[in-house]
């Protein structure tokens, strides 16, 4: 197939060009810089072009000849400073990216979107599928994800016979490939570099960035148009997630996690906590307000719909948490060793 990828050059985008490469289909890499994605396996027929994704015309000329759309083009940013950026990428880059593909003719779209559209809440002891209601009341104060939502919404509004859309909700990408300062990582790489005394009171679901490259591929002929499928690989407490990452490591594990109601209501009620320089979660460890907030809530979710229609299964979390630190340790010796 012809497949066209914007967000390339991106954590996700990256294993999602390998993957399709690998597979032997014809690949354009689109993403603002132009650049081919690093790690192609040799001899793989893939271009690159320079686009973005706000430019239509530009979007025209890309998608000519096409069949498949893989939109996986965003920013991952949890701050409220970015709000504006965000929304415009999400948003807007997707209606203009969906209408260039129906006038190009392309026979499929894949949209990557995120779990945080549906699988949010405050009870640890719900677990989230593809039917639940968007969590609006929450996600509504979270530019990042709301802006997701909106972009999803518009991605399947555009689903008809002429141009099907598939979406796919992964949960935290993790695994080796991140930038060295990229924010999919970067609980794990908080963790290593500094500790985590005391565990957020949330919980996270997280899923190997190689297992939604390889849903993409999977959904490329798989997988019913207009239906989202969520990708998780586990779901765990914070607590328990960075007590495993010690094992791993061998760091110290959290000595305990902060109560759950009150750490929610201290940072909806004291809307300047954690403003200057984040909020401390033991001696000399601090995260960002705007990542305090959103690990004190639970994001667990299936993805049996994602194994019922396309054949999609996870790898063990463990050995995803474990190439992820043996990853963040070596990019770390690179950067040391440039300087020694």
């Amino acid at each position: 197939m012809r497949i066209v990828i914007s967000g390339a050059t991106g954590f996700l985008g990256r294993h999602t060009c390998r993957q399709l490469a690998a597979a032997g289909h014809e690949l354009l890499c689109l993403s603002r810089g132009g650049a081919l994605p690093v790690g192609l396996p040799e001899g793989a027929a893939a271009s690159a072009r320079s686009v973005d994704v706000l430019d239509e015309a530009a979007l025209d000329a890309a998608f000519d000849g096409q069949d498949v759309l893989v939109h996986a083009a965003g920013v991952v940013s949890h701050s409220l400073a970015d709000a504006a950026k965000t929304t415009a990428l999400h948003i807007s880059g997707t209606e203009r990216a969906l209408r260039a593909a129906r006038r190009a003719g392309i026979k499929r779209v894949i949209y990557l979107s995120t779990s945080g559209t549906i699988a949010v809440g405050t009870d640890p002891d719900q677990v989230f599928d593809e039917d639940a209601p968007a969590p609006l009341d929450i996600i509504d104060r979270w530019p990042y994800y709301r802006s997701k939502l909106f972009a999803e919404q518009v991605a399947l509004r555009h689903n008809d016979a002429d141009l099907p859309v598939i979406c796919l909700n992964p949960t935290l990408l993790l695994g080796p490939g991140d930038d060295p300062l990229g924010k999919s990582t970067d609980a794990v790489r908080t963790f290593l570099d500094d500790g985590v005394p005391l565990a957020p009171p949330g919980g996270v679901a997280f899923v190997d960035v190689r297992d939604v490259a390889d849903a993409v591929e999977r959904a490329l002929t798989r997988g019913q148009a207009g239906q989202r499928y969520l990708l998780n690989g586990c779901n765990q407490t914070f607590e328990a997630f960075f007590a495993r990452l010690a094992r791993l490591s061998g760091k110290k594990a959290p000595v305990a996690a902060l109560p759950g109601r009150l750490t929610r209501e201290a940072l909806r009620w004291l809307p300047e906590l954690g403003r200057d320089g984040g909020v401390g979660v033991g001696v000399g460890a601090r995260i960002s307000r705007e990542d305090m907030e959103l690990a004190s809530h639970f994001w667990y979710c299936d993805s049996a719909r994602a194994a019922r229609h396309l054949g999609w299964r996870p790898r063990d979390p463990l050995e995803t948490l474990q190439d992820t630190v043996n990853d963040l340790r070596a990019k770390r010796s690179s950067v040391f060793d440039l300087f020694t």
